[in-house]
């Protein structure tokens, strides 16, 4: 069973940090918290290392993980040809929820890239995954510690449930900021390609480097042919009970005549949407789950991945999903709730 370490977010302390990173050197697996949500962090140059983490998550070698470094400095022993543009975003948008796509370096390892000649980096804006990677001496392979598929970690304890058997050690530095995994551009490509949204929208790297492409499945709309990056092509996010996303610009009267034909089939159903609908739903005597208000679309990114494992805690055969607008973070939420749905109704 994974050691627990509770640490301070703001102001990790030390010898939690040499016990945590003498793990990675030593070639195992530590959990730690971001800004996003927490990862499964090991040496981003271990082979053997970087194995594990597919192991342990189930998570297909082809899906690429993310390099975690605590410095552009290190930019320059993981990527190679570095455009301009790379460092016009590193320079407004790092520390901070933005990986970026380069050109990798042949030292790092094709089991880290899943088998790309590119490399996802990124610099995360968290005090205890910051000082873990200096401690450590290595950027960090770290995608989300949680079972391949299912809703990433927002707190030590989803780690703990998923994974808590088959890794070394969890950082628990208390609940993430965002909620919702950080934004993925590729930057080997004319013009750069969003490959997952997340914090960082679209108009912020659209006024620093021009414009991007967003192809399809950055929208959560079926996949990419390969896995280009977490999350471009593969199922994610999924609760274990079916998820029916109503994905229309008026929602509710959908929602109400779906959930009425699966109440009248004999099925046990729950709500999942904004606070402001649950009134609407009422009358039909279903569970409503809220996941924030429609006003504060970062409210609802922090709770999404909560809320999508609560679901599986209820006594229901399957829950229906409301959808967002699409604005901002929002992109990065229906990118989510599609991803996530074993259904999308229109």
């Amino acid at each position: 069973m994974a050691i627990v370490y509770r640490v301070d977010p703001l102001k990790p302390q030390k010898d939690i940090l040499k016990a945590a990173a003498e793990i990675i050197r030593q070639g195992g697996l530590v959990a730690f918290p971001t800004e996003t949500v927490y990862g499964l962090g090991a040496d981003a140059f271990n082979t053997d290392a970087v194995k594990k983490i597919f192991k342990v998550k189930g998570r297909p070698a082809d899906n690429p993980l993310i390099v975690h470094v605590s410095s552009s400095d290190h930019i320059d022993i993981l990527a190679r040809d570095v455009p301009e543009e790379a460092y016009r975003l590193i320079d407004k948008a790092w520390p901070g929820p933005l990986t970026i796509v380069l050109r990798k370096r042949a030292e790092v390892p094709k089991v880290t890239t899943g088998g790309l000649d590119k490399v996802a980096v990124r610099c995360p804006a968290h005090p205890v995954a910051l000082k873990l990677i200096d401690e450590a001496g290595t950027p960090i392979a770290a995608p989300s510690a949680n079972r391949s598929g299912k809703p990433s970690p927002t707190r030590a304890e989803h780690v703990l449930r998923d994974l808590g058997g088959s890794i070394d050690a969890i950082l628990d530095g208390g609940e993430v900021f965002f909620g919702v995994e950080s934004t993925i551009i590729d930057l080997t490509t004319d013009p750069p390609t969003l490959l997952r949204p997340g914090p960082i929208d679209v108009d912020f790297l659209e006024k620093a480097i021009g414009r991007i492409d967003i192809p399809s499945f950055a929208r959560g709309f079926g996949s990419a042919d390969r896995a280009l990056s977490p999350g471009t092509k593969y199922r994610h996010y999924a609760p274990d009970r079916a998820l029916i996303l109503i994905d229309t610009v008026d929602p509710i009267p959908r929602a109400i005549k779906v959930a009425r034909s699966f109440i009248g089939e004999g099925l046990r159903i729950c709500v999942l949407g904004p606070k402001e609908y649950s009134r609407y739903f009422e009358p039909l005597g279903v569970a409503y789950l809220s996941y924030g208000s429609i006003d504060n679309l970062y409210e609802v990114a922090r709770n999404l991945y909560s809320k999508l494992r609560e679901i599986d805690q209820l006594d229901i055969d399957l829950c229906i999903a409301l959808p967002v607008e699409e604005r901002g973070i929002g992109l990065a939420i229906m990118n989510r709730l599609r991803k996530a749905s074993s259904r999308i109704v229109r």
